[in-house]
């Protein structure tokens, strides 16, 4: 069998011939190769997803990192301000249904069999349908929200803002499917490339289009990666999984359905301590302020996936064999700990510097932000690892009440004290939130860690 470099180095020929048609299968055959290396290092499912999903948000917040730093330096503090607050309403609107449709997509796609084509098809044709509505309304109001949101009033800014919408829905959906499906080790390229294009195009944007580049550059690569990611997703993937798992009984309508309307309570609470706060900024302060915080919050964000895909990795895989929930709820536990504490701490002393990269103006106004949202970083894991395991059980009920009680709280916070304080109060606010959730959720978490509570599931399977 060749070496894997002399397969590159092949793959990276001219092709004559008829071996001019080899190329996409040698590149496939390559790929297929580095999946089983990584599936032979991490042979445990839940580390292998969980460690992708690691490396997919190393990426990202690297990419997401360079990305902001050259649109800092390349336009104009109001022009990123605008920007950053159209991005932020559409990770809104997008996750009004997308956040609690991938919550389903991972809970129910593991025993879904035949039927995972279909489901995903449902989840894809209900998201874009509300969130083009959400998009329309938003739209219609958008002269009323102030001067961030201003250029949506045109006919074409709002129409290409409303396409955006669903698109991106779409595309933060098609993350879930592939974890739900174990196939996250897709992830880091499919996002790194989009990380890559879009800088290309931020870059080439910037002389061409000094207002409107930043949207455009990150809308394009978008519409660009949708056929193809989700052409690997149904000519292939979801066929292999449909075969590994056809003896499985998918869900019923009722089950997705109380699945549904438990979850959707608790992911809509989930937007407030995500998408909902910069929003809110870009309401109560000006652009330039809004831009000051949206590159901190962005960097900040970025850590707290960390944590949220461990947790994402505990549902899959809770559902998979409810069995081993406590074990896999323990080390993933373990594990995210040993990778948040000490990037939390080096973040949030490198703050000032790094924000420093951007301007004086995001250093001043910017790294207290990020120190504040660093700190938010580590009780935000540990409720989010909570979550994870409830969702696994289908206990949505008590996800609601915990999204709903921290919701509640960063609200009212973010808005009292952004007025009060600025955009550092927004960052107290989201810090203050997360502390109460996570000391609410630190019982169950232990009795969920230790072993001491098990869902009937998981103890008739023991015996």
């Amino acid at each position: 069998m060749p070496e894997p470099g002399s397969q590159l180095e092949q793959a990276g020929r001219p092709a004559s011939g008829s071996a001019s048609a080899a190329g996409p299968a040698r590149g496939a055959a390559i790929a297929a190769r580095g999946r089983a290396l990584v599936a032979a290092a991490l042979p445990d499912p839940l580390l292998r997803n969980a460690t992708s999903l690691m490396l997919n948000t190393a990426l990202t917040g690297g990419t997401g990192l360079a990305y902001w730093l050259i649109a800092a330096r390349r336009y104009a503090p109001a022009e990123v301000g605008r920007a950053s607050a159209a991005l932020a309403a559409m990770n809104l609107l997008a996750g009004v249904t997308a956040l609690s449709l991938t919550g389903s997509l991972t809970r129910f796609i593991p025993q879904s069999g035949h039927g995972t084509r279909a489901l995903v098809l449902r989840v894809y044709a209900v998201s874009a349908g509300v969130s083009a509505l959400g998009g329309v309304l938003f739209v219609f109001g958008a002269g009323r929200l102030g001067p961030s949101y201003a250029e949506l009033t045109t006919a074409a800014a709002g129409a290409a803002f409303i396409i955006s919408v669903v698109g991106w829905a779409i595309f933060t959906l098609q993350d879930g499917v592939l974890i739900g499906l174990r196939s996250a080790v897709w992830l880091p390229a499919e996002n790194g490339l989009f990380g890559a294009v879009k800088i290309v195009l931020l870059i080439a944007l910037a002389t061409a289009m000094p207002r409107g580049g930043i949207f455009l550059s990150w809308m394009l690569p978008v519409f660009l990666a949708l056929p193809l990611v989700n052409l690997l997703i149904f000519a292939r993937i979801i066929p292999q999984h449909a075969s590994r798992t056809g003896h499985r009984q998918p869900p019923t309508a009722r089950q997705v359905s109380r699945f549904l309307a438990g979850d959707y309570v608790g992911a809509t609470c989930l937007l407030v301590t995500g998408s909902l706060v910069p929003v809110l900024v870009a309401l109560l302060t000006t652009p330039r302020l809004t831009a000051y915080f949206y590159v901190a919050w962005t960097v900040g964000a970025t850590l707290d996936l960390l944590g949220v895909n461990m947790a994402t990795s505990l549902t899959v895989e809770g559902a998979f064999d409810a069995g081993r929930l406590a074990a896999s709820c323990a080390s993933a536990l373990r594990r995210g700990l040993i990778v948040l504490v000490p990037t939390t701490a080096v973040l949030a002393a490198a703050a000032y510097p790094l924000m420093a990269l951007f301007g004086p103006g995001y250093a001043r106004f910017g790294a207290p932000v990020l120190a504040l949202l660093a700190a938010a970083t580590l009780p935000r894991s540990l409720t989010e690892l909570y979550l994870g395991a409830l969702r696994a059980q289908s206990r949505t009920s008590r996800v609601a009440l915990v999204q709903a009680v921290r919701g509640v709280v960063l609200l009212a916070g973010v808005l009292l004290l952004t007025s009060l304080l600025g955009v550092i109060g927004a960052a107290i606010g989201v810090l203050a939130g997360q502390l109460l959730a996570a000391a609410l959720i630190l019982p169950g978490l232990w009795r969920l860690v230790s072993g001491a509570r098990l869902p009937a599931a998981a103890r008739r399977s023991e015996v």
